[in-house]
């Protein structure tokens, strides 16, 4: 206890630099029944963090559904998860954040989110072949996050373009509570083809660890306990813990171990991210069932003098740890010296459950595994927070604005940053390297890639809706899991599987503890609903600044498949005289709960309350009818109806086919059924021809529909109250970030 005390009055500041408590501390001191080195701190600092040892989350997640017929490597039991989807094909993917890091600089930290996701696909054995992106920035119109938004975009796009990796996709939006908090999460997919995916482990004692890629530096460390599982402090100095990217040597990473994985003597792989070598090795042995030898003094380092402390838990990108036979194929070292990579043993695997690191011959430290790797678990609280319940209970009121109006809303909502035409961003990334893109970015609801050689598309999106999330985190999450989805289904193709990335706020408040059991919740029920497991993900917590949090903010990764991609729609009108239907649950609706967390509700009326809707049984049905009325061919395009509700819908269908449009509805307010958006509606454009069949279809599954006008050229025109130009909606649409 002397020894607790003297820490009390000493290393209160390193305690906090690797994020322990002092109860954290006293629990180790505990378990090892002795005074733990500055080396062993520092490993129970990393694996006990937040990033990597889930403390508040661990047991929420173990509830999400993990499993289906098509699941061949369920959510945390290897770097990603991985799914079947026929013919010998498999498909492996990831969603994780980097946030923390792209607040201090938001380039390298953009960057090094996505090399770390691409090591996740590639440890599987799996070939990149498309990333996304979902990401978050306070208002547009402040300096401060122009700067975070165009670093971030640069460091995304010139990372992936190097990699020669499609990024086919993706979604952002604007809210105050992210101007000290940007949210960085980035997806990566990988493919396998008649080939298992790679795991984790080591077969048994005598096997060894061998470390190949960029030498070690002092960059990073600190970055899982220090920067990405506490919050953000003005005052903090933290870009030491940023790591450096380099592209060019990630991709001869990507080739090398791609080939390696498939030589005789190759047992498993891993990359070193968070908390580098340290999580990277131990994690290994622990699930491996063994113990692990390591000499640092093996490692290549690319500074003078580093500690057994720097390099164990330094986070240098462009690494990956091998596990291979004792009698190691030396092509091994061939094939990487091919590739111009440095490749070393600096380890065993033992039987003794422990990790005993050396440097130069001499034991510096000897710890049971099972400690380090067993974090604590805290329970959190689930009880709604009282200015949560006066927000919902708000009164929404019916907006009652007069109809000359209606117009300038429009174009207002249209040229919002949240709506707004995102090229800007999709424009500096390569979505074409590969040549596999079938749907680009911007052109649908989802983007779609093919399996060369095969009629098999590919679709994804990245979705959520932060502010309904805000109003009510249940909700707000099965609205996410609903429109990821249903994105994938606009396209024609059939849902398989999700990634999730929650980021939230400080667990340690019982606010954030509400939304965080909430969110989980509202994910669990709704892959219960869909029928869809959870393959991976992430969890981003202490997303605050300055005692200010942001909105819960769970992003939704998707993949569906679809199995000739011939079929496959985009969002644009594509022939003049086609008919405009739009399929949905109360289409126009003049209720204003509908205006909940709405772009109408912020922007036009300046207020964010009430509680957002979401009728699953119907969306699940309604998904599934439309995946058959395009897979049958019977529409020529389908835009769901989301932010900024149907005319905004419409316009975008209108912009994205430079075609105008004629909408006669029967509606008598106009303000709700045309920009409330808690609503499950598709709009599709048809052949005139089609109509008595997609009727039929929809009336025999209970779908209502509504023929709503014609497609034209050069304006829209809606009921008589809304009459623009192309021109102007373009213009419109396109000067969301001109500023930038």
């Amino acid at each position: 206890m002397n020894q607790i005390n003297k820490l009390k009055e000493v290393d209160k500041e390193f305690l906090k630099d690797i994020a322990l408590s002092l109860k954290e501390y006293e629990l180790i001191v505990s378990l090892l029944k002795r005074t733990p080195s500055k080396l062993e701190l520092g490993l129970f600092g990393a694996l006990w963090s937040e990033h990597c040892g889930y403390k508040h989350t661990k047991s929420l997640i173990k509830t999400l559904p993990t499993k289906s017929k098509n699941v061949l490597i369920e959510a945390g039991k290897e770097n990603a998860g991985a799914v079947d989807i026929g013919d010998g094909y498999s498909i492996v993917m990831k969603i994780e954040s980097h946030n923390h890091p792209s607040a201090v600089e938001p380039k390298e930290g953009a960057a090094t989110g996505v090399g770390g996701i691409v090591r996740d696909i590639i440890a599987m054995g799996a070939y990149p072949i498309a990333l996304l992106n979902s990401l978050r920035f306070g208002p547009i119109d402040k300096k401060i996050n122009q700067y975070l938004l165009s670093g971030v975009v640069e460091g995304i796009s010139s990372y992936g373009n190097c990699l020669g990796i499609p990024n086919i996709g993706g979604e952002i939006e604007f809210e105050e509570c992210y101007t000290d908090n940007p949210i960085v999460n980035a997806m990566c997919v990988g493919i396998l083809k008649d080939s298992s995916p790679v795991k984790a482990v080591a077969q048994q004692a005598g096997d060894l660890l061998l470390l190949v890629g960029s030498k070690t530096g002092r960059d990073g460390i600190h970055g899982a306990s220090g920067l990405a599982s506490q919050s953000l402090d003005s005052d903090s100095e933290l870009r030491t813990a940023v790591q450096i990217a380099n592209p060019f040597l990630e991709k001869k990473l990507i080739e090398a171990c791609f080939e390696a994985c498939r030589l005789e003597g190759v047992v498993g792989m891993q990359d070193l991210g968070a908390a580098g070598l340290t999580s990277a090795a131990i994690e290994v042995a622990h699930k491996s069932n063994l113990g692990l030898s390591l000499d640092i003094s093996k490692v290549p380092v690319r500074e003078m003098g580093m500690s057994a402390y720097e390099i164990m838990l330094s986070e240098s990108q462009e690494r990956m740890i091998l596990i291979v036979k004792k009698e190691y194929n030396k092509n091994l070292n061939d094939l990487f010296s091919k590739w111009d990579l440095e490749s070393r043993v600096i380890g065993t695997f033992i039987a003794d459950k422990k990790v005993e690191i050396y440097e130069n011959n001499n034991l510096v430290s000897s710890t049971p595994i099972k400690h380090l790797v067993e974090a604590p678990s805290y329970k959190i609280i689930s009880k709604k927070p009282q200015w949560l319940k006066k927000v919902q209970n708000s009164k929404l009121s019916n907006p009652n604005i007069k109809s000359s109006n209606a117009k300038n809303i429009l174009k207002k909502l249209l040229s919002s940053s949240n709506i707004s035409s995102k090229e800007y961003v999709y424009q500096q990334y390569d979505h074409q390297v590969q040549t596999n893109t079938i749907i680009s970015p911007g052109e649908a609801d989802a983007s779609v890639i093919q399996i060369k050689g095969t009629y098999k598309g590919l679709a994804f999106s990245t979705d959520c809706d932060s502010k309904k999330c805000y109003l009510d985190p249940y909700i707000g999450a099965m609205i996410a899991v609903a429109e990821s989805c249903r994105n994938i289904s606009c396209v024609g193709a059939t849902p398989l599987a999700i990634t999730d990335g929650l980021n939230l706020g400080n667990p340690e408040k019982d606010d954030v503890q509400f939304q965080l059991s909430e969110t989980i919740k509202g994910l669990k029920d709704a892959c219960n609903k869909f029928e869809i497991p959870v393959i991976s993900g992430n969890a981003s917590l202490y997303n605050e600044s300055n005692n200010y949090s942001i909105y819960p903010t769970p992003i939704i990764g998707s993949v569906g498949l679809i199995n000739n991609f011939n079929n496959c729609v985009s969002s644009s009108f594509k022939k003049e005289n086609d008919l405009i239907i739009a399929i949905g649950n109360d289409i126009f609706g003049n209720h204003p709960k509908y205006l909940a967390g709405s772009e109408f509700q912020k922007i036009i009326q300046n207020q964010l309350s009430g509680k957002p809707l979401l009728d699953f049984d119907f969306e699940k049905k309604l998904q599934k009818i439309t995946r058959e009325l395009i897979t049958s061919g019977l529409v020529n395009s389908s835009h769901d109806c989301s932010n900024g509700g149907l005319a905004v819908a419409i316009s975008e269908c209108c912009a994205l086919g430079n075609m105008g449009a004629k909408i006669n509805i029967p509606i008598n307010s106009w303000e709700i059924p045309l920009f409330g958006e808690n609503k499950s509606t598709i709009i599709f454009s048809i052949n005139p021809k089609n109509l008595k069949k997609v009727t039929n279809i929809c009336k025999i599954n209970s779908i209502p529909l509504e023929k709503i006008g014609v497609v034209m050229d050069k304006k829209l025109i809606i009921n008589n109250i809304i009459e623009i130009d192309l021109k102007e909606i373009h213009e419109s649409w396109s000067s969301g970030f001109n500023n930038l």
